[in-house]
């Protein structure tokens, strides 16, 4: 089963790792303890909306970019037919598997506007075909 605590975790993790900032970076920055937020990213601790929105900003990413690859996990694990909150971490897709990405790119807002409509202003989307050939944890 897929616990939304892990798939969060591991998109945090994800994200804060791409800037190549540590743990203790981002916690202080954050405000969040380094034990708490550690326990966060491994899946262990449920986070608050408050500590969301610390992280997020912390990160300098939208707390909707977050859910949105959240999500995206999620449907993964959905349409490969596992049941709902149990464990493994990561979804799992077959070798040969085709995977389709949209990419949205020239939105017509900032996230330091977020008083703009952005589903009025995004610009076109990118689709990406991948094959996956091997999916390893991050």
């Amino acid at each position: 089963m897929v616990l939304l605590r892990h798939l969060l975790g591991d998109v945090l993790r994800r994200l804060r790792l791409r800037q190549g900032r540590t743990l203790r970076e981002v916690s202080a920055s954050a405000r969040v303890s380094l034990g708490y937020l550690s326990e966060v990213e491994r899946g262990q601790k449920e986070a608050s909306s408050e500590l969301l929105a610390a992280i997020c900003s912390a990160l300098g990413i939208p707390l909707s970019q977050v859910f949105r690859e959240v999500a995206d996990n999620f449907a993964l694990a959905e349409l490969q037919n596992e049941p709902v909150l149990e464990a493994p971490r990561e979804p799992k897709l077959p070798a040969g598997s085709k995977v389709t990405v949209g990419v949205v790119r020239n939105a017509g807002f900032s996230s330091d506007d977020m008083t703009s409509d952005p589903a009025a202003d995004f610009g076109a989307v990118e689709s990406h075909v991948h094959e996956v050939t091997d999916m390893v944890p991050v």
